[in-house]
């Protein structure tokens, strides 16, 4: 093989992937997010309301079984207990007060995206969700994370291998592997 090829093929093989699945900063460039675990503007507790109190994630995130994305809750959703939850500490008392003051005047909770993946790739909830597919699989163990981060890499390597492990494990759940599936 010819040394010119050979660097052709490296800079194409690795010379793309590795910048972009590295981080500069707080800037994320396309790939590899793992442990990305963006500030919010309120303080919420997956820990304490899928951990503690054991909702289930669809409570909140009702579309994930029906739409490609699981969706942030509304606000009238976070209403639909804390009209009458109104917190046991100063701190969650404050908090959320400012969910009930949003609420009343109609403004949302600019919640931060920590699954943030390429426009290219089009990943969708509902397929999973109908199929079987804890959400712990992708968003890791969410009842015991305090402050939601990126679990897992979310690379096309690590759904794919993901999608071939299932195949293997003849459950029947036919996950494929072709381009197609996502990149459309």
């Amino acid at each position: 093989m010819n040394w010119r090829i050979f660097i052709i093929v490296f800079i194409l093989t690795f010379g793309i992937s590795l910048p972009a699945m590295m981080t500069l900063g707080d800037v994320h460039l396309i790939g590899n997010h793992q442990g990305y675990q963006p500030e919010q503007p309120l303080p919420f507790s997956h820990s304490l309301h899928a951990g503690q109190l054991a909702l289930n994630c669809q409570y909140c995130h009702s579309a994930a079984d029906e739409s490609r994305h699981a969706s942030v809750p509304s606000l009238s959703t976070c209403m639909n207990c804390h009209n009458l939850a109104k917190g046991n500490t100063e701190f969650a008392k404050a908090n959320i007060a400012k969910i009930a003051a949003a609420y009343e005047k109609g403004e949302p909770v600019r919640w931060q995206r920590v699954h943030n993946l390429p426009d290219f790739v089009h990943f969708n909830h509902s397929a999973h969700v109908t199929k079987g597919v804890d959400c712990q699989t992708c968003h890791g163990n969410v009842p015991e994370m305090g402050v939601m981060r990126q679990n897992a890499d979310l690379t096309m390597g690590w759904c794919v291998n993901c999608h071939r492990d299932q195949n293997t494990l003849g459950k029947g759940l036919a996950a494929p592997t072709d381009c197609d599936t996502c990149h459309h």
